[in-house]
């Protein structure tokens, strides 16, 4: 197997200021978190190369990750944010894209009021700069979200999605039913693929048995060849260790072929983001 690609991670730096989400509630993860932390433990878990994706709705965010990344070659490329909704959205999206680090964009849709935000008209000139840019779009969102999600990918054919964290399952409550249903419903009739990453915030576990029901129904769903793997280091210290999140992957995939093993490892972000 070649080298694994971590599809989502983060870093960040407290001192700038635009972290809103990130409090002192949150203690595990309230420090800043940089290369030199996850390089040690990417080297222990044999992870090649990573995917940063922001933390902040902020365009110094997307600055941050990009010098970030030209400094440290492992991160093969940055999905950063811009202001979908202002006036000078298609050329903001124009500059950033003339750098080769930029590989997607990503509004913080599970934090906005409107569950249908994404379908506003008045993104249509965001949007269709992505496209022309070869941008993904990385779709942070949450369940019930998934139906504008699925209008969304149908009214923008050409443009390349990926839906974040598995859209986020409630593990917690053990009803997965309605996220069942709707998730599948955007395996079924979309082009988007999928990140097997985040479940572990949402499950409160790393037990293999707690995540099994969801990753086994996205792998009937989506089929490893629209799967990623990423670790959404740091948010997982909530949890467990970046470590532990490759222990328990292994585990929830050990049925696999190793071809659909390293599809989901490395494979499909290799093809969506163009690494």
């Amino acid at each position: 197997m070649t080298g694994r690609i971590d599809s989502h991670q983060h870093f960040w730096k407290l001192a700038r200021g635009d972290y809103d989400w990130l409090t002192p509630a949150l203690a595990p993860i309230y420090r800043d978190f940089l290369p030199e932390d996850l390089a040690p433990q990417m080297a222990r878990c044999g992870v090649q190369a990573t995917v940063l994706v922001q933390a902040a709705a902020t365009a110094a965010e997307t600055g941050f990750l990009l010098q970030l990344a030209r400094r440290h070659p492992f991160v093969a490329g940055v999905v950063g944010w811009v202001d979908f909704e202002g006036a000078d959205a298609p050329g903001a999206i124009a500059r950033l894209a003339a750098n080769h680090r930029l590989v997607g964009l990503r509004p913080m849709i599970q934090d906005l009021p409107d569950p249908r935000w994404m379908l506003q008209p008045s993104l249509a000139p965001a949007i269709n700069a992505m496209v022309e840019h070869d941008l993904v779009f990385d779709a942070l969102v949450r369940p019930q979200h998934l139906d504008a999600l699925r209008e969304f990918a149908t009214r923008y054919p050409a443009l390349r999605i990926v839906v974040d964290h598995g859209a986020k399952p409630p593990l917690r409550t053990g009803d997965l039913a309605p996220w069942k249903a709707e998730i599948a419903a955007i395996a079924h009739s979309t082009h988007a693929v999928c990140k097997i990453s985040g479940l572990v915030t949402e499950a409160g576990s790393a037990d293999p048995e707690a995540l099994a029901a969801c990753t086994d129904h996205l792998l009937r769903t989506f089929g490893a060849h629209r799967l990623m793997w990423g670790s959404d280091w740091p948010v997982c210290e909530l949890v467990c260790s970046y470590e532990r999140w490759v222990d328990s992957t292994s585990r929830l995939l050990a049925t696999l072929g190793e071809a659909d093993r390293e599809r989901i490892y490395s494979g499909t972000a290799r093809e969506t983001y163009g690494i």
